[in-house]
């Protein structure tokens, strides 16, 4: 391959792209974090489900809400879709004070998957992001050295199969690539109302373990941590049945175990800032170095030789 053509293709890219990749790696690094906080957060003091069911009936007396999540660490649970404020599961009042890592955890995720509202803007990020990584793979093995370039050619071949994988699954879930065995189980009639699917889950499961409950994709499903793995479940009126793995997803979010994954999105979140910074410092300083007046360069030039 022509290495002079590959690297303009690759530096032109990544001037092209670098804001929205700076946006979408940094809330993906914040987003690493979150399914360590929400393990934390699991196995509280005990939820009633006829309390959380009363909840949902106070505050939601119209039936607007799509689902609901759960914070069992500090008893919260917030409605999703009804405007209805976050609410304390053991006073019933609502919540003296908004949390403040799920906040950060909601615009974290609201960025990376609609930068500035567009979704098509990460997608195509996403694409150039593996065009990027294929070109510097084709321009050949690195020399080791502590230079910039040293450390960003080093850091791309040792996290290789980390940087790729990364955009690589999150382009599966843009475009719908589960590698699912099956879909979700056939229910009986209409969708479970919410307090029915409220009462259908904790009949099965620990609601201290529950993430959220409401509407997917016209059926209702729950999220639950099980092993550290966080499951999803197809809940109609008859049970509540574990979906097959949507590994994409899984391996993108870090929840096929919470503790092992998460630390790895976070290096690999770290790779690729690394790699995005020092790019654009090595082509930055090659940009001043050009721009140099040719009278200084000569004069440098000039005081080497004199020593």
């Amino acid at each position: 391959m022509n290495k002079p053509l590959l690297l303009t293709l690759h530096r032109w890219i990544t001037l092209v792209f670098a804001l929205p990749l700076f946006a979408i790696i940094t809330t993906g690094l914040i987003l690493s974090f979150e399914p360590l906080m929400q393990i934390n957060g699991i196995g509280g003091p005990a939820i009633d489900a006829a309390r959380v069911v009363e909840l949902v009936k106070t505050y939601d007396p119209h039936n607007k809400a799509r689902g609901l999540s759960i914070n069992a660490a500090s008893q919260r649970m917030t409605l999703q879709g009804s405007g209805a404020p976050a609410i304390d599961l053991v006073t019933g009042a609502p919540a003296a004070a908004s949390s403040g890592p799920t906040d950060l955890f909601r615009w974290a995720r609201i960025t990376h998957e609609r930068l500035l509202g567009q979704a098509w803007l990460v997608t195509s990020s996403t694409i150039a992001m593996v065009i990027l990584i294929l070109l510097g793979s084709l321009m050949g093995l690195p020399r080791l050295r502590n230079t910039l370039s040293g450390w960003h050619k080093g850091t791309a071949w040792f996290a290789l199969p980390l940087v790729l994988l990364s955009p690589l699954t999150g382009l599966c879930m843009a475009f719908g690539l589960t590698f699912q065995s099956g879909g979700v189980p056939a229910g009986s009639g209409r969708p479970l109302a919410l307090p029915d699917a409220i009462r259908m889950v904790a009949a099965s499961h620990d609601l201290t373990h529950v993430i959220s409950i409401g509407m997917r994709g016209g059926h209702m499903m729950a999220r639950i941590y099980d092993g550290g793995e966080l499951r999803a479940y197809a809940v109609n009126s008859s049970e509540v049945t574990p979906l097959p793995r949507n590994w994409p997803r899984l391996i993108h979010e870090g929840n096929w175990s919470a503790l092992i994954a998460s630390s790895l999105n976070v290096v690999t979140s770290i790779a690729l800032l690394t790699l995005l910074s020092t790019g654009l410092l090595i082509w930055a300083r090659r940009k001043l170095r050009k721009r140099r007046p040719r009278s200084d360069r000569q004069a440098g030039a000039a005081v080497v030789g004199a020593r």
